[in-house]
C-alpha cells in the first residue's frame, strides 16, 4: 500500500520543535563562550610550555579527541554520579560540549598562535611588552583571525553533535522529534522537517559567526 504523507501531525506540535530548537542554540552558545575560552587557554598553555599547563592540557586534548562524543557524554551523567557530581541532562550536556569544543578549539587555535610571524612577538618585546601583554595585544587577535574559519566550522559540528544529547533526556531539537514521533507514528514527516531545521540552524549560526568574526575578529590589520 503507498504511503500516505500526512505533516499535520507534526505542524501541530510545531512549538515543541521551536522549543527544541531553541535550546539546542542555547547550548551552542554557552559551549561555543566556555569553549573557546578553554581552546584559547589550552593553546596559549600548549604552544608556550607553561609548567604544568601544558602537561593537563595535552592529556585532556588526547583524550577527548580520541574518544566519542556520546562515551564523553554518558560518563558524565552516569559516572560522575558515582563520585558525588550529579548533573541533569541540561548540565551534563553543557559540560560535554564545552569539554568536546575546548579540545579541538585548542589545537586549532594553537595552530593560529604558531602561524603569527616572529617578527611581530619580536617588535612586542623590543618595546618591552610583558608576555601578557605581547599575547592580548600581537598574538591573539591575528591568531584568531587565521582560524576563524575553522573555529566557526568546529562550533557547527558541536552544535550538529548535541542531538546526541538527547540520549540522556536533554530537550533539544532531537529529543523533541523523537517525542512527536512517538506520539503520531509519522518518523518520515518528523524527521524529515527535524533536518531541514537543522539544516537552518547551521547555516544561520555558521552565517552569524562569520558576522561577528568579520566585524570584531576579522576587522582591520593583523
Amino acid at each position: 500500500m503507498a504511503y500516505q504523507f500526512s505533516f499535520e501531525p507534526v505542524f501541530a506540535n510545531w512549538g515543541l520543535l521551536v522549543q527544541g530548537a531553541a535550546l539546542t542554540l542555547v547550548l551552542t552558545a554557552v559551549s561555543a563562550a566556555v569553549g573557546l575560552a578553554v581552546g584559547i587557554l589550552g593553546a596559549v598553555s600548549r604552544q608556550w610550555r607553561l609548567p604544568i599547563l601544558c602537561q593537563v592540557f595535552t592529556a585532556y586534548v588526547e583524550c577527548i579527541r580520541n574518544t566519542p562524543f556520546l562515551v564523553q557524554l554518558y560518563f558524565i551523567y552516569f559516572s560522575l554520579p558515582a563520585l558525588g557530581m550529579r548533573l541533569n541532562g541540561w548540565e551534563a550536556s553543557v559540560l560535554a560540549m564545552v569539554l568536546n569544543l575546548g579540545a579541538y578549539s585548542t589545537e586549532i587555535i594553537r595552530a593560529g598562535v604558531a602561524s603569527v610571524p616572529r617578527g611581530l612577538i619580536e617588535a612586542a618585546e623590543s618595546l618591552a611588552m610583558s608576555r601578557w601583554q605581547c599575547l592580548f595585544h600581537v598574538v591573539l587577535r591575528p591568531a584568531l583571525k587565521n582560524v576563524w574559519p575553522a573555529l566557526c566550522s568546529q562550533i557547527v559540528i558541536v552544535m550538529l553533535g548535541s542531538s546526541v544529547c538527547s540520549q540522556i533526556a536533554a530537550e533539544e531539537l532531537t529529543f523533541e522529534a523523537n517525542l512527536i514521533q512517538s506520539r503520531t507514528f509519522r518518523a518520515f514527516e518528523v524527521y524529515l522537517v527535524s533536518t531541514g531545521m537543522y539544516l537552518l540552524l547551521a547555516v544561520g549560526v555558521r552565517r552569524c559567526l562569520h558576522f561577528f568574526g568579520r566585524h570584531y575578529i576579522c576587522r582591520g590589520r593583523a
